[in-house]
């Protein structure tokens, strides 16, 4: 039998696709992480004002736990693509949020006293 040769650069063929880091432990650690949550909050062993440090702690691993376990986003060169639309999505919600912020604030300034407002109805 004739051997096939593939005409296509090394670099071009199709490998296998790499797999997640240790998918078996993305659930509980996910899990581990919101009870976390729940048991900062609810018991009194935290110091009051460090638990919002502590909830944006372990929100923030939590976030990369799903980005990396759930949806593979990873540093490699074939993820380059997932990472520009993460970026930008998460620029776009800046965006919105900061903006709606910033005109609140400013009607905020801009707006007449209710008591002065009160006043000027017959």
């Amino acid at each position: 039998m004739p051997t096939i040769t593939s005409t296509w650069p090394k670099s071009r063929r199709a490998t296998s696709p790499r797999r997640a880091p240790a998918t078996g432990c993305s659930t509980p650690t996910s899990v581990i992480l919101t009870l976390a949550a729940f048991w900062a909050v609810s018991e009194h062993i935290i110091y009051g004002p460090a638990i919002p440090i502590a909830l944006i702690t372990l929100a923030i691993a939590q976030m990369g736990v799903h980005l990396v376990f759930f949806l593979h986003v990873t540093t490699g060169p074939d993820n380059t693509n997932n990472v520009l639309a993460l970026a930008f999505g998460v620029l776009v919600v800046f965006l919105v949020v900061g903006g709606s912020i910033w005109i609140m604030s400013n009607l905020n300034t801009n707006m007449m006293p209710m008591n002065q407002l009160m006043q000027m109805q017959p």
